[in-house]
């Protein structure tokens, strides 16, 4: 899956660093089929502005399907998950101690 995010919110490190740390790292003893990193063409082919940047959520696995990411996503990022006020950097999830 391929998408956007909106960079200057001030939000976004943390939707970054969540995503990152859910998707490739829950923890060391549990790998993950997931792997989430930014992707971007060339930066001197379109002068480098953050539009052009783009995150990726890849899968090694055909079994792990779109919905079970939806679930893992949904079960374990700040909640409510629309609402700014769930992502507080000084508010940690239920399950920071796992």
């Amino acid at each position: 899956m391929k998408f956007q995010i909106e960079i200057k919110h001030p939000l976004a490190w943390r939707v970054v660093q969540e995503l990152g740390h859910i998707l490739n790292y829950l923890s060391l003893s549990e790998r993950r089929p997931t792997i989430f990193m930014p992707v971007s063409p060339t930066p001197y082919m379109n002068g480098g502005p953050e539009e052009f940047l783009s995150w990726v959520i890849e899968t090694s696995e055909p079994a792990f399907t779109p919905d079970i990411c939806a679930e893992w996503l949904l079960g374990r990022m700040p909640q409510p998950v629309d609402s700014p006020e769930g992502w507080d950097a000084e508010t940690e999830p239920d399950d920071a101690n796992e």
